[in-house]
């Protein structure tokens, strides 16, 4: 059988890193709009106080690559010599069944870079290779001189692997879907809609285009990609359906959650999906989708851990937690992906409400804080958001949401 010869994989190696001749990474990505989290996820690329790996996970099209881009144009443009920056996307077919070492050497053996040299690699969709964190953990301890970040689209599975094995060498950034703030901005429109006042409170220019901006959102705004092309924003359903929730669903190793009816478990996402911001119970869900209780937690852990949904646990009007958890509000990651798959949403659509919510409460997503948050309700009252403290466990503030 005819195998792949390395002068192949190096004339690949040279396709995939143009800066290497050109001292500059291809127009089209350098002139899109760097991300909100562009900057925090810079600074911890560059910090080599500390010998580990960045992870850079998060759903389907949201940015990773784009980003990695980005992160090595700045670092050309602050003196790194362009012949000390590897990338690598493990999905390329010239790459398959080599090892991230194997790609190392090869990478070296063209520039003639030693072990100690400042060398930053970027491994891009890494999850394509088998046992991915056993290779990389041994290349973090093997070049503690290096700088490795690995990125992928296999959420639930980079999480846990990056937890049972990366403990102490691998560190984990997580970039979320488009934010309201970021959409405006993609869209050149921040500034033109509202602005700052002096006591650092946010004034409308104009409330209804504003508010048709915030529909615009939630249909199609949650993802770079849906924003720059008016081909996509036809058809979000195509896009963000199969290429974002499908893949997800279907390909990203449910299998490591103990996960094998896959059909099942799009018929729970559907149900999650539709009804986002409203309270649910394993009782009602298990009913609606036809999926038996004991394997719904299962199920409700591995689309939080592919950044699908997030689960929000409920307190009582003293802000006390319930001992036995029997119904719950589960929030989609982003409000885009219940208008493809139920269509496009108007201002008077009666989900308008609770996707105003699920838009409200995705843009903490990148925060820390998220797991600090918890919806009210008692017999006379409710509250939609309630932020407590992790010290005292009492409330400091709270949101209701209306539309």
């Amino acid at each position: 059988m005819i195998q792949v010869s390395e002068k192949e994989i190096k004339n690949r190696l040279i396709f995939d890193n143009p800066w290497w001749d050109e001292e500059k990474i291809d127009e089209r990505f350098d002139n899109l709009p760097r991300r909100a989290y562009f900057a925090s996820f810079f600074e911890l690329m560059a910090d080599k106080s500390i010998n580990r790996a960045l992870i850079l996970m998060g759903s389907r099209r949201v940015g990773k690559t784009v980003m990695v881009y980005h992160a090595i144009q700045r670092l050309i443009n602050e003196g790194l010599k362009t012949i000390q920056i590897l990338y690598v996307s493990i999905e390329t077919p010239v790459y398959t069944g080599l090892s991230l070492e194997k790609l190392l050497n090869l990478f070296n053996e063209l520039h003639t870079h030693g072990r100690k040299d400042n060398l930053v690699i970027f491994f891009d969709e890494i999850q394509y290779l088998k046992n991915w964190e056993i290779h990389l953990k041994s290349l973090v301890d093997s070049y503690p001189d290096y700088k490795f970040v690995a990125t992928g689209s296999a959420a639930a599975a980079l999480r846990l692997k990056s937890i049972e094995s990366g403990a102490g060498r691998f560190s984990n950034f997580i970039l979320p879907p488009l934010t309201f703030a970021e959409y405006l901005r993609f869209i050149d429109r921040e500034k033109e809609l509202f602005f700052e006042t002096e006591e650092y409170e946010y004034k409308a220019v104009n409330i209804n285009q504003l508010n048709q901006e915030f529909i615009n959102y939630f249909n199609y705004g949650g993802y770079p990609e849906a924003v720059f092309s008016k081909t996509i924003q036809d058809d979000s359903s195509q896009f963000i359906k199969s290429d974002i929730i499908d893949k997800v669903l279907l390909r990203d190793l449910p299998s490591l959650y103990g996960i094998n009816d896959i059909q099942e478990l799009n018929r729970l996402f559907t149900t999650l999906a539709y009804n986002t911001g409203n309270e649910v119970s394993l009782e009602s869900l298990s009913q609606s989708a036809g999926v038996a209780k004991n394997t719904l937690k299962r199920y409700l852990e591995y689309l939080e851990a592919a950044f699908l949904i997030k689960c929000v646990n409920r307190i009582d009007q003293n802000a006390k937690h319930f001992k036995r958890v029997t119904a719950f509000k589960v929030y989609l990651t982003n409000p885009s992906m219940r208008a493809a798959l139920f269509g496009f949403l108007t201002e008077d659509d009666p989900a308008m409400g609770s996707l105003t919510e699920t838009a409200l409460f995705s843009q903490w997503l990148h925060s820390q804080i998220i797991d600090q948050f918890y919806y009210a309700r008692w017999k006379k009252g409710e509250v939609d958001l309630v932020y407590l403290s992790s010290r005292t466990q009492k409330p400091e503030w709270c949101v209701e949401v209306k539309w």
